[in-house]
């Protein structure tokens, strides 16, 4: 039986690269952005509209991929938005906002399916995290709280829905080469602000992300996921240093991966 997938945030980035690999490899795909109408590119995929934010078009997305597949049985949650600046100086609502897209909103779409994959007996959702959902990075505390809130979500939620033969987990990018710079939300430089001299930090995040490993190593990774009989709770998929960060933050004093970081980041 042909197995359906939902994929959110799919019209760019890691979200199409994964999109584009499971329906060559004979999954029905549906992905999502917010006006399908808008997209000046053919997908051999379905793209339906989705606001991640507002609970009726989450409900209508999935009951649009229901009527016309009868069935969902993946759900890829990886629509997010990445934010930076100085955390004394972020705007509250910006920081709202990006944890009702990078959090709230990947709860809300396992809300809404999880009722069918209950009623099926099976199921799978994988929430991409990122592997800054770790640590707390300089000028990307936000972003680094948001993806760090859905991967304890999705530890909560995998122990309670395990009983009825739905698995969940979290898949933890590093930095791969696509647009989500371009679509960051960035604090605006006070004019007196203290941090202007830390600019240069952010600019090594923009660098790393393009100069970062093509989203097709996601795709790969959340394809190989899908055939496994079970799930551990957390993956990780980036380049080697990224992945170890993790690692070094048990093992080393804190002094010690604070400075490596600050280092990083020409801090």
């Amino acid at each position: 039986m042909q197995k359906v997938v939902l994929i959110t945030g799919a019209s760019s980035g890691l979200g199409l690269a994964t999109a584009m690999h499971l329906h060559k490899h004979g999954y029905r795909v549906f992905g999502t952005c917010r006006d399908p109408k808008k997209q000046t590119h053919q997908f051999p995929f379905e793209l339906l509209a989705l606001e991640i934010t507002a609970a009726d078009s989450i409900q209508n997305c999935v009951a649009e991929v229901v009527n016309k597949a009868t069935r969902l049985d993946v759900l890829i949650n990886n629509a997010g938005v990445g934010i930076t600046g100085p955390m004394e100086e972020l705007e509250l609502k910006a920081v709202e906002e990006n944890f009702a897209i990078n959090c709230f909103g990947p709860l809300q779409m396992a809300q809404a399916v999880l009722p069918i994959m209950r009623k099926q007996g099976e199921g799978t959702i994988i929430n991409i995290t990122s592997i800054a959902g770790y640590m707390g990075l300089p000028f990307r505390g936000a972003y680094s709280a948001s993806k760090s809130a859905l991967s304890i979500l999705t530890e909560s939620l995998r122990m309670e829905v395990k009983g009825f033969g739905i698995k969940v987990c979290t898949l933890a990018p590093g930095d791969y080469a696509t647009d989500i710079a371009s679509r960051r939300y960035h604090a605006p430089v006070l004019q007196n602000s203290p941090y202007k001299k830390y600019a240069e930090g952010l600019e090594t995040m923009n660098t790393h992300v393009d100069q970062g490993n093509p989203p097709d190593e996601i795709a790969k990774a959340v394809a190989a996921l899908l055939q496994k009989p079970s799930l551990k709770v957390h993956y990780q998929v980036g380049p080697f240093m990224q992945k170890l960060s993790k690692t070094l933050k048990k093992l080393l004093p804190s002094r010690i991966f604070e400075k490596l970081i600050m280092n990083h980041y020409k801090l």
